[in-house]
């Protein structure tokens, strides 16, 4: 029996589908999971995908977290659910401080859209157990809102901790503090990251390469070994 993964749709989000083909070519059953449902329909794992969910008025993610979905999530997610938030998600899981530090304007304040490398810096979350550390990845970045930022405090617990999980290499296009592009909470079952790897799992749709398939076969043998 297949692992199940929740794919949460907010008014604005682009990316559920692009998160659904990824997750079915490693192997995932997917469950569509509605903002305005407070019902996780008992899936294993969520992925929080990326876009403009309501806009990005206020701030990008800040309404997001108010979600009913997110009722039932940020308790699952705190008890163990893992769950991956990519570029909006990833705002959207500092928003609901299930993730510390928050994301704000690219440091040029350009919308960056290109293909970026990033490295593996820690392989024992629940969404990067398939890679080796060091791995260099190439993933899509498209977002205006990047930079991660967090009090000199929390980036050093995060770096005592080993819980930057990604850095950005051969450059850092967005100003990120410690050249970050992601991060996991103590536990290890909660990941964002900025970069889009859903948009790297296959050669036909011209992705920068198929590095993005990681994340997914991590997630499912994760799910298997629990």
């Amino acid at each position: 029996m297949s692992a199940r993964v929740g794919v949460v749709t907010f008014p604005g989000t682009l990316d559920d589908q692009d998160a659904a083909r990824a997750l079915r070519l490693a192997g995932a059953e997917v469950v569509p999971l509605w903002h305005a449902e407070r019902d996780l329909k008992g899936v294993d794992a969520v992925f929080l995908p990326g876009g403009f969910s309501y806009g990005d008025y206020l701030r990008c993610g800040a309404i997001a977290r108010f979600a009913p979905i997110m009722e039932e999530l940020i308790p699952a997610a705190k008890s163990g659910l893992p769950v991956l938030g990519t570029c909006n998600g990833f705002q959207i899981l500092c928003e609901a401080h299930l993730l510390p530090g928050a994301l704000t304007r690219n440091q040029n304040l350009h919308y960056i859209c290109r293909d970026q490398r990033i490295r593996v810096e820690n392989t024992r979350t629940a969404w990067t157990c398939d890679f080796e550390p060091g791995q260099e990845l190439l993933l899509p970045i498209k977002h205006g809102e990047g930079r991660y930022v967090a009090d000199e405090e929390t980036l050093a617990e995060l770096e005592r901790e080993g819980r930057v999980v990604f850095r950005y290499a051969g450059g850092n296009p967005n100003g990120s503090l410690n050249d970050i592009a992601g991060i996991t909470n103590e536990a290890g079952n909660i990941v964002g990251l900025m970069p889009h790897p859903e948009h790297a799992v296959e050669e036909l749709t011209g992705a920068p390469s198929v590095d993005g398939r990681g994340f997914f076969t991590s997630i499912l043998k994760r799910l298997v070994n629990a």
